[in-house]
Formats: C-alpha cells, sequence, structure tokens
C-alpha cells in the first residue's frame, strides 16, 4: 500500500518574518520491503501518483525512480562494451555514432528524462547539421537500442526512441561498368593491383573478402574462387581470418577461364607460394588498409580511366550485371555475389533481369488456346 502523508514546515526569512509550506508525501514499500517517498506540492497530484504506485506495485510494473537518474552516458559507456553479439566493424561504427552523434546530446541527460519530443529535435537538428539520412537513421537506432537495454535493467519504464519518425533513406542506383570500362580501370592499375580489380568486377568480392583473399582459396583447375573468410579493419588494425558478413557470403563463384588465366599471372608474379599467402598485399606486403589503397591506388586509377567517382563496391554491382548479361538467373546471381536472399537480390537488381512477361502470354496461349 502506498499513503499520502501531509508534511508542514516553517521557515523564516531574513526579514524575520515565518513563512508555512505545506508538501504531500507519497509514502510506500516496494516488492522488496524496502520503503521510498516521493513529495509533491499539491495533494491532487500526491493523490494520483499514490494510485499509480499501488497499480504498478499490484502488477509488477513498478520500477525504482532513482535508477532512472543515471545520466545516459554512465549507462550508455558500458552498454557498447557488452556488445559482443556484434561484429568488430559493427561495434567500432556503433563506438563512433555514439561518441559523434548521440552523447553529445544526450550524455549528461538522465535516463529517465529523454523523451521522444526532445529525440525528434535532436533528429532535426542532426538533418540542419547536414547529416545523411543514413547517418541519422544509424544514429536513431543506436540510442534506440541502448535506452532498449535500459528498459529490460529496469531503470526506465519504456523506451522514448521507438516511435520517432525518421529521415527516408533513398537508395542509389546502382551504378555499372560495362566491360569496356572495367577493362580500361583494369589497364590503369598498377600491375600489382590490376587482378584487384578482375576479382571484385568478375566474381564479386566485397573489400573485406579481397583484403582477406589466400592463395588457397583461388581455385586455378576449377575456375573457382572460395570464399571462406574476410579481413576486417578495426582502429587502425586488420584482422585476417574473420568470419563473413552472413551465411551466405560464405560461396565458391565461378569465373570465366580467360579472367582466371589473368589471375594467376598475378599468383605467379606477386604472391607467395604458401597456402595462407595473401593475394593482395600491401606496399610493403602487410594486409591491405582500404583507406591508404583508396588514396594512393585507386582514386588515381578510376581517374586515369575516365571514371572519376566510382567505387570499388561498385564492381560487385557491375558482377551481377555481367551474370544477368551471361543468362545466369537470379538465384545464381544471388548465391554467387553472397545476397542474404534472393529477395534483396530482386529488390536491388530487378531491373537488370528480362521481363518474361510476353513469353509467358505465349505459354499460356499454348496451354489455354488463343482468345
Amino acid at each position: 500500500m502506498a499513503y499520502v502523508d501531509r508534511v508542514e514546515r516553517t521557515s523564516t526569512t531574513a526579514g524575520g518574518k515565518v513563512r508555512k509550506t505545506v508538501r504531500y508525501r507519497v509514502r510506500y514499500r516496494d516488492g522488496a520491503g524496502q520503503e521510498h517517498a516521493e513529495s509533491f506540492a499539491r495533494a491532487l497530484d500526491a493523490e494520483r501518483r499514490r494510485a499509480e504506485i499501488e497499480m504498478q506495485l499490484q502488477e509488477g510494473r513498478w520500477l525504482d525512480p532513482r535508477r532512472g537518474d543515471m545520466p545516459f552516458r554512465q549507462w550508455a559507456e558500458p552498454w557498447v562494451q557488452t556488445r559482443h553479439d556484434l561484429r568488430p566493424t559493427t561495434r567500432a561504427r556503433l563506438e563512433t555514432t555514439m561518441a559523434k552523434q548521440v552523447l553529445p546530446t544526450f550524455g549528461d541527460v538522465p535516463l529517465r528524462r529523454i523523451n521522444s519530443a526532445r529525440i525528434a529535435e535532436w533528429v532535426q537538428e542532426l538533418m540542419a547539421q547536414g547529416y545523411s539520412a543514413a547517418t541519422v537513421r544509424k544514429a536513431v537506432f543506436a540510442l534506440r537500442q541502448c535506452l532498449q537495454a535500459a528498459v529490460d535493467d529496469r531503470r526506465i519504464s519504456f523506451n522514448a526512441a521507438i516511435h520517432v519518425n525518421l529521415p527516408t533513406e533513398r537508395a542509389k542506383t546502382p551504378r555499372f561498368l560495362t566491360q569496356r570500362e572495367l577493362e580500361r580501370l583494369v589497364d590503369a592499375m598498377p600491375d600489382k593491383y590490376k587482378a584487384l580489380v578482375l576479382v571484385g568486377g568478375y566474381a564479386g568480392l566485397r573489400w573485406g573478402e579481397v583484403a582477406g583473399l589466400t592463395r588457397s582459396h583461388i581455385d586455378v583447375t576449377r575456375s573457382r574462387i572460395i570464399v571462406e573468410h574476410t579481413a576486417v579493419e578495426v582502429h587502425g588494425v586488420v584482422h585476417l581470418g574473420q568470419e563473413p558478413k552472413t551465411r551466405r557470403s560464405k560461396r565458391s563463384i565461378p569465373v570465366a577461364r580467360a579472367v582466371m588465366r589473368r589471375i594467376e599471372e598475378h599468383l605467379d608474379s606477386f604472391v607467395g607460394p604458401g597456402a595462407d599467402d595473401l593475394v593482395f598485399t600491401g606496399t610493403h606486403g602487410g594486409p591491405l588498409f582500404r583507406g591508404t589503397f583508396g588514396r594512393h591506388v585507386w582514386r588515381p586509377a578510376v581517374k586515369a580511366a575516365g571514371i572519376d567517382g566510382f567505387t570499388f563496391h561498385g564492381l560487385r554491382h557491375s558482377f551481377v550485371a555481367i551474370l544477368v548479361a551471361a543468362g545466369c538467373n537470379v538465384r545464381e546471381v544471388s548465391e554467387w555475389a553472397g545476397h542474404n536472399s534472393v529477395a534483396f537480390t530482386l529488390t536491388r537488381y530487378g531491373g537488370l533481369f528480362a521481363d518474361g512477361a510476353d513469353e509467358a502470354v505465349d505459354r499460356l496461349d499454348a496451354l489455354l488456346g488463343p482468345g
């Protein structure tokens, strides 16, 4: 049960006048028997709070309000360190998002004082500062996950970030290279990295898959590239032999024999004989760093090839376009590109696949007869 006490206090002002104040204190014990008290200026507010507390205690929903007084930063920083379920790169991005977008606004705010209205204002502020819709959405998702953990820990009663409206992230139209453009890019690359464009454009490997590719994963005889591991760059360190992005990322990719012969020439010229020797290395023989490679090799090459602004990931788009042009069906494209699902392949690249409606009409006519 909860009770309301009327508490009178008297005080003397500097001028010698006696002033009387009245407060209304709600007293109650939690499920563990510990006593709590909350003070209100109005009797009506105290009675409302008493009824609310009794209902919460009865239904098992009561939360100790003092647990929600913890500043968001004090809760968030240890919470990030507990996210062992995340891949290293994902966790690093979460740390950056929290540090740059979330903590500057909410770091010193008590958990229970974070409300939906303030979060909505924050979203507008981020957009006004020039952040992309994708960045803003990631920031809100990070805040949402952190607050949900506080709900699960019974520090706050609800997650104020759940129903906040988010900016729409417009998907960019994939940019494809023609085979002529792709070969022009190969020619613009230093000899040591020509094959890197080949495995990107003709086998569709992601950057981490390229950076972690070893000699043992290139099957010259069967003309296949096998993806089993990836390289992950976190805080300036490249970690080799990591698990790929998803289960479907592990795959065996067929490669045109003409392309494989050129990759084999690269193996003979630039790769050591060991099964675990990296296929592509940095200037001094260590693992590739994406930023360094981009500045010193990639950007000058795409500029020289006349495709300035083209990204390495665009090679994957080109790979999909090549597969479709070769007559591969959507299931094959999805499998060899390592997409999460066939549905994703159709959503992202559906426009590349031929519309079979005309053929369907002919087949239906053959079955049902012409009208």
